[in-house]
């Protein structure tokens, strides 16, 4: 059996990455590795914690002997790492975890993934490492800065960040990318344009906006709410992170957008409509420091090379978003009054 490890399995992306790779492969047999800090939820897990090929490990990617341990436990072939912080506003307020979680920690992954590729690759009884072996590095858009008017994100394009998030996750790439020119381990980056979809944590855009709705809250809008993002739901996120994983050229680098461009306070605005709610609700705030105008992603070398492409529509997609965030307000609930750290706290 593949064993795969996933770190940061039980955040948003990584979660609907697992729940994929399991329903589409299940030959594969997914290690979860996650510290379970505040974005990490076992509850988003919940509908395949009994699958016999799925295996939860509570572990920081910054603890390199138990990373090691894991490693030599369960003979990895593949590495796909989500585990970072992600937060634009927390890094303004506290960049040090984001330095440490999202460089280090990568670098501690890299490091030991090259130490067993290195005894796969010297084997001469073991082929696997030819086609069975890779870092999925899974970083954002936010590494090339920002854009005017015009144009979009490349692949080849200078790295520009212009906060401490998007500086971590520059940092973290040029580590991969490293990795790969200095010692040959096979990997791939992929840069995704913002996410949405169900079991986002709640500080997020899209999911922020819907429970503040649904409980009659002022809808908090930075600056004058014009800035553009290209939005791509989570499950198309997924199928592409698949495709690179099993298709992608060692040592590329792989744009993912949803070509789907919206201001943000088009998007509020949106889910005001769909919920039934008044505009009265809007409250615009000063803008955060060094706030990115505009991102969007040309898909077209993934789309052109791999033949991967986003198949949900972005109203299909917010559509089915605002209705799960509707007949899951438990999930919501546990989040804002903190039950679930609690409860997991216990169990691990």
């Amino acid at each position: 059996m593949t064993n795969i490890l996933v770190t940061g399995g039980a955040g948003f992306i990584g979660s609907n990455f697992i729940k994929h790779m399991i329903k589409r492969y299940p030959q594969y047999h997914i290690i979860n590795v996650d510290a379970l800090t505040y974005a990490g939820n076992l509850e988003n897990l919940l509908d395949i914690s009994k699958e016999a090929n799925h295996t939860f490990i509570r572990a920081d990617i910054r603890d390199r002997n138990k990373i090691e341990e894991i490693f030599t436990n369960n003979d990895i072939s593949f590495v796909v790492n989500f585990a970072a912080e992600t937060h634009v506003d927390r890094s303004i307020v506290d960049p040090e975890i984001f330095l440490t979680t999202n460089i280090l920690g990568t670098q501690i992954l890299l490091d030991t993934a090259k130490k067993h590729w290195s005894k796969r690759r010297d084997d001469k009884y073991c082929k696997e490492y030819i086609t069975g072996v890779k870092f999925l590095q899974v970083s954002t858009d936010e590494v090339y800065g920002a854009l005017g008017a015009n144009g979009k994100f490349i692949e080849t394009m200078p790295l520009q960040p212009n906060s401490p998030y998007s500086a971590s996750k520059a940092s973290a790439d040029l580590f991969v990318r490293a990795y790969f020119e200095t010692f040959g381990l096979p990997v791939n980056i992929t840069r995704c344009s913002n996410n949405y979809g169900p079991n986002q944590f709640p500080e997020k855009l899209i999911p922020l906006i819907v429970n503040n709705c649904l409980n009659d809250k002022e809808l908090p809008v930075y600056g004058d709410g014009m800035q553009i993002r290209d939005w791509l739901h989570v499950s198309d996120h997924c199928s592409a992170i698949d495709c690179v994983l099993h298709n992608g050229k060692s040592g590329e680098i792989y744009n993912i957008g949803g070509n789907n461009e919206r201001t943000n306070i088009e998007i509020v605005r949106l889910i005001i409509s769909f919920l039934g709610k008044s505009d009265s609700l809007i409250k615009y705030v000063k803008d955060r420091p060094g706030h990115d105008r505009r991102y969007a992603i040309d898909n077209t070398k993934i789309t052109s090379q791999l033949g991967w492409k986003p198949e949900l529509s972005f109203e299909q997609g917010m559509k089915n978003t605002i209705e799960w965030y509707l007949h899951n307000a438990k999930w919501i609930g546990n989040i804002v009054s903190g039950e679930y750290i609690e409860y997991y706290k216990k169990m691990y």
